[in-house]
């Protein structure tokens, strides 16, 4: 089952914990497709995409982030950032955010499109990028971002409680 667009928004949570069934490679390729259709500035899409479904892998990316779950995902996807793709349009600019902002929505891509696909995962950004980045033998050129658990649910989170739009949003006439 497909979700539309604001169901999909709306019912995304956090999901740390999974069944172990796998995840198909059609699914997983739609997936990594959404990830690759996120904005970028000027197109530069400074991103790579880890796909990780070796137990001993994920494992070792669960302790790189002091997080159990990750490695009882059928699937890890470690986004990473190459921010001297977008230096070299942007400069510095590129370099320290828009590389960050760019892999930032293709990371929220790949969690929505996840979310529709009847799929949970969750945005891990809480880990040594020393240690992600020996374990996938990244170079000095690339940042881990993120690291995203994906698999189905083992259970419905709960609503979130989320602040009212009043505090979030300003008209600035």
């Amino acid at each position: 089952m497909v979700k539309n667009f604001f169901e999909t928004i709306e019912s995304r949570r956090s999901v740390r914990k999974f069944k172990s069934d796998s995840i198909s490679d059609e699914m997983l390729q739609k997936i990594i497709a959404a990830g690759c259709l996120a904005p970028s500035a000027g197109n530069v899409q400074p991103w790579k995409f880890y796909i990780i479904r070796q137990q001993e892998n994920k494992e070792l990316l669960a302790r790189a982030a002091g997080q159990s779950f990750v490695a009882q995902a059928p699937v890890v996807v470690v986004v990473v950032a190459e921010p001297e793709e977008a230096a070299a349009k942007y400069g510095d600019r590129g370099r320290e955010l828009y590389s960050i902002q760019d892999t930032a929505a293709a990371a929220e891509n790949i969690l929505l499109s996840a979310c529709a696909l009847g799929l949970g995962g969750c945005w891990v950004g809480a880990f040594s990028e020393e240690a992600v980045s020996r374990i996938l033998n990244l170079s000095p050129a690339q940042r881990p971002v993120v690291i995203i658990p994906i698999g189905y649910p083992q259970y419905t989170p709960r609503t979130r409680n989320l602040k009212p739009q009043e505090e979030v949003v300003l008209f600035f006439d």
